[in-house]
């Protein structure tokens, strides 16, 4: 049934990466390179995945060698609807999984025939396999890995989870014993359904560009909630009864306390999702119906970008690097929390990072591990406070400090004298504008004329959502005009709509909206005689400082984001509305 049987042979003859060094994408060196990489990995991932990794080439470059060697079709499985006969094909998603493929069609001109999109479209025995397990004519189509990847979470994903848990509360009912002790056992042995359920639950949230996994006890289920692009959606639910096993597998992968079931905890899991580390933070909270958690994800590559990345206008990226550029002097960045600001930090401190500078942080808790950066966690228990750790690193010999946060005034004190005796201190703070963290450090006990000195710039951000590239333009009403700016006869301004490849929310990734301010003659003196932050945002609108407001209504006018979004994190500024 395979198409591939006679001629498929000859195709295998030639190889994957014969095929890149012929077309040049990449040496006969990074070929033997990656080859000898492939062999020093336990799970030995597929040839073209090793070459992705070892950063020799990428995902579509392999596509369009494939492409013109094999002369078949490609496939993006972004905007594809898979129909649910397809998916009903292949009842388990285990063969599907193992070769990195996934049926989305049927072919047009055979009746008996799949169109299947494939990572390696020149394996045969995936073809073979497939053929069997559908009974029909596999028609490969070439498609990235991480797109099928995360097609077969996005189809089969929650199908999956709900089998595992269907199988634990099977065998809890099956087994007449003791319900903690088998609670425990289930939660430890590595192949248990309550193990995998947890490891599909955290698979399934990376695939979906999730930032935080809430798993919340209510009086009959357990909901489980994804928070994507800021927002949260609910996933999945699952019997009440699984709770305690589901709470127990993460407690012991977090490191936290089985037995305490009465108090918060705070834990750590580091998990490898498609070959990419996460660094996962657990949070357990007792409720009225059991305990709740919420554990965020976070990944080096997602917090350490590049600049060009996070979103800044021309104008706003020339601020940012002069600011960077100070050899001394206090860099804050602004914003509630979720508004990227330790993605700001990590790229400043990445940028700054070079042989020749001792950078030393102090966080709570350490995001991610940045290599060359000492990296220091707090630890309220040990006495190692912010202030207690800050004191402790200016005898480090440093260069560049940086600050998870300023809370109180003992830190931003001893921030403040480590910027004015030749140090760099990048650090966080929570106001709603640039202007107002000067007051607020001023409000904490530091003196004006200390604050003017050590201050050279202050970046305020949030974040807006991204329309899906199926976004509908429409005409704005004259108060939302007004909102927006002046309106253009060249101007287009677009609202969501929804499809397949934003999960009909119309919005698919974020991007941040920045206020610079970088501190002037000017500004310094007004901060220096204590001038309010009204005054100090005046005059930095003067000289040329673009609000949040104004920021994000250029994003909304480039028809990057909606006037939702606008709106939405732009509620300070409403009195110059």
């Amino acid at each position: 049934m395979s198409f591939m049987s006679s001629e498929g042979t000859g195709r295998k003859k030639k190889r994957l990466g014969d095929m890149l060094v012929e077309a040049g994408v990449i040496t006969q060196e990074q070929l033997v390179l990656t080859l000898e990489y492939q062999r020093q990995q336990p799970k030995r991932p597929r040839l073209g995945v090793a070459l992705v990794e070892k950063g020799f080439t990428n995902e579509d470059a392999i596509i369009d060698v494939l492409k013109e060697q094999l002369k078949i079709d490609s496939v993006s499985l972004l905007g594809v609807k898979i129909p649910p006969e397809i998916l009903k094909l292949v009842p388990d998603p285990a063969i599907l999984k193992k070769y990195a493929m996934i049926p989305f069609e049927l072919d047009e001109k055979n009746s008996r025939g799949l169109r299947v999109a494939m990572a390696d479209p020149m394996d045969i025995m995936a073809v073979d396999d497939l053929s069997i397990v559908t009974g029909m004519d596999i028609i490969p189509v070439i498609a990235t890995n991480s797109e099928v990847m995360r097609a077969i979470d996005k189809y089969y994903g929650g199908q999956e989870t709900k089998a595992m848990a269907d199988k634990f509360t099977q065998e809890r009912e099956e087994k007449e014993e003791d319900t903690k002790q088998q609670e425990e056992m289930n939660a430890e042995v590595e192949n248990s359904p309550i193990v995998i359920l947890v490891k599909t639950i955290i698979e399934q949230a990376v695939r979906m560009r999730t930032s935080d996994i809430h798993i919340e006890p209510m009086e009959t289920i357990i909901r489980v909630r994804y928070r994507i692009d800021g927002v949260l959606q609910e996933i999945n639910n699952y019997q009440a009864s699984l709770l305690s096993a589901i709470v127990a597998r993460i407690k012991i992968i977090g490191g936290m306390d089985i037995s305490e079931k009465r108090k918060p905890q705070d834990g750590r899991i580091t998990q490898i999702v498609d070959r990419m580390e996460y660094d996962i933070r657990v949070s357990i909270l007792p409720t009225v119906f059991g305990e709740k958690i919420v554990m965020r994800l976070t990944s080096k590559q997602t917090l350490t970008r590049e600049k060009k990345n996070l979103g800044f206008s021309d104008e706003e990226m020339r601020k940012f690097d002069r600011i960077l550029a100070n050899p001394n002097g206090i860099i804050l960045v602004t914003g509630p929390t979720g508004s990227g600001k330790s993605t700001t930090l990590y790229t400043a401190l990445s940028e700054l990072n070079k042989p020749d500078v001792n950078i030393i942080t102090v966080e709570d808790p350490v995001e991610a591990n940045l290599d060359g950066i000492n990296q220091v966690q707090v630890n309220v228990k040990a006495d190692m406070t912010f202030a207690a750790a800050l004191r402790s690193i200016l005898r480090q010999d440093p260069d560049i400090i940086m600050i998870g946060e300023i809370r109180d005034e003992e830190t931003a004190s001893i921030a403040v004298t480590a910027s004015i005796t030749g140090h760099l201190v990048v650090s966080t703070l929570h106001t709603n504008s640039a202007a107002s963290s000067l007051s607020r450090l001023a409000d904490m006990g530091i003196a004006t004329y200390l604050l003017a000195d050590a201050v050279v710039g202050v970046i305020a951000q949030r974040l807006v959502r991204r329309l899906c590239t199926c976004k509908q333009e429409y005409e704005p009403t004259p108060e939302e005009w007004n909102v927006i700016g002046e309106k253009k006869a060249d101007t287009k301004i677009y609202k969501p709509c929804g499809c397949p490849n934003c999960n009909d929310s119309g919005y698919r990734g974020r991007i941040g909206v920045y206020e610079i301010l970088p501190i002037t003659g000017k500004i310094k003196r007004l901060i220096s005689r204590g001038a309010a932050a009204e005054e100090i945002e005046d005059q930095a609108l003067t000289e040329g400082m673009s609000t949040l407001r104004m920021s994000a209504a250029r994003l909304v006018r480039e028809g990057v984001t909606s006037i939702e979004e606008l709106l939405r994190i732009a509620y300070s500024n409403e009195d110059e509305m």
